[in-house]
């Protein structure tokens, strides 16, 4: 899809300076600019980049002042930055607006789709479903007997969510996530043998979750595995039964949550942190990578470590570890002056 430069402006409510007709229809970086795309400079120290760029149109900001002629039709706007991720928005929303009904694919009789939706071929959608508006199903997604899928959710390639499982408003799941499956549930018996417990609960995520590739997030085993609002999950995350995530929480890469443990609102998680089950984790908590958390922790807390402590002690204690062996070396160059002047008596 073409754009010309005036289109672009009048989205931005920016100003041209150049041809207003010279048409873009695709995006670049500003080093990698060839003719037909559409770039932006922000950062100054790229400015070079504007003088020698084969990008057709650039975005810059309403106070930049070319120092030499350049050869690109430019668009002054407020700030540069923004209004380049809100061409990005706009560029993904139009590529992605997909309609209609590919086929084949398998819609139950009983499943109740809103208007403007989007059906993938070999797509399934099981009894009793109920999609809201403009939702998108992309190829090979799989939606489980008595789910509930509010408006403009996109699922797409590959997803597979479990019945009963109820998701939403403006929620986004990418391929390969699992929503729904069995929590990890077994008990032995006299033998050791283990047999499954029935997992009867549900997943609910609520509005304006967006969650990665490759996540899964098992039901509960009574009651509900619950997403809140605004949680954004990453790639590869496993949320455990009957686990909670709070309001507006970011959780990075192969962070693994263990049943029942409850996280608090406006935390910030990074990559592959590891809970323990059935803790409590406070409200604007912050972990850094590769925690381990074996205990509740309060609101404000900042941790780091395996297993987890406040994030003062963490820093302290790594700079005593990185000089145990000149620790050690003082304490023995010590025992040996004492040792010389018989204050140490040998054991």
């Amino acid at each position: 899809m073409k754009f010309t430069a005036q289109q672009i402006a009048d989205i931005l409510e920016g100003d041209i300076v150049g041809n207003s007709d010279v048409e873009v229809s695709k995006l670049s970086k500003i080093e990698e600019g060839e003719k037909g795309s559409l770039t932006f400079l922000s950062n100054l120290k790229y400015k070079s980049f504007l003088y020698s760029t084969n990008a057709s149109v650039v975005i810059v900001n309403s106070t930049f002042v070319p120092e030499k002629e350049v050869n690109v039709t430019l668009i002054k706007v407020e700030s540069a930055y923004e209004a380049f991720s809100k061409i990005l928005a706009f560029y993904n929303e139009v590529k992605n607006n997909k309609m209609g009904r590919e086929n084949p694919h398998f819609i139950s009789d009983s499943a109740k789709i809103g208007v403007n939706e989007y059906i993938g071929a070999f797509s399934y959608i099981g009894e009793n479903v109920v999609l809201g508006e403009n939702v998108k199903v992309y190829p090979n997604a799989y939606i489980g007997d008595n789910s509930i899928i509010g408006d403009n959710c996109v699922i797409f390639s590959g997803v597979k969510i479990y019945s009963e499982t109820i998701i939403g408003n403006n929620c986004k799941i990418h391929s390969g996530s699992v929503i729904g499956g069995d929590g990890f549930g077994f008990a032995p018996d006299k033998n050791g043998v283990y047999t499954a417990i029935p997992q009867i609960g549900n997943v609910i995520i609520k509005d304006n979750v967006d969650i990665g590739s490759a996540c899964t997030i098992d039901r509960a085993t009574m009651g509900s595995t619950i997403i809140h609002e605004g949680v954004k999950l990453d790639n590869q995350i496993q949320v455990a039964h009957n686990v909670e995530i709070g309001k507006n929480t970011v959780i990075a890469a192969q962070t693994g949550i263990a049943g029942s443990t409850k996280i608090g609102e406006n935390c910030m998680i990074g990559g592959q942190v590891g809970f323990a089950g059935h803790i409590t984790i406070g409200n604007n908590v912050k972990i850094l990578a590769q925690a381990g958390i074996s205990k509740s922790l309060k609101d404000n807390e900042m941790v780091n470590g395996s297993p987890a402590f406040k994030i003062q002690d963490f820093n302290k204690s790594s700079v005593y570890f990185r000089n145990l062996p000149k620790i050690a070396s003082k304490i023995s160059n010590i025992e040996k002056e004492l040792k010389s002047q018989k204050l140490i008596i040998n054991e």
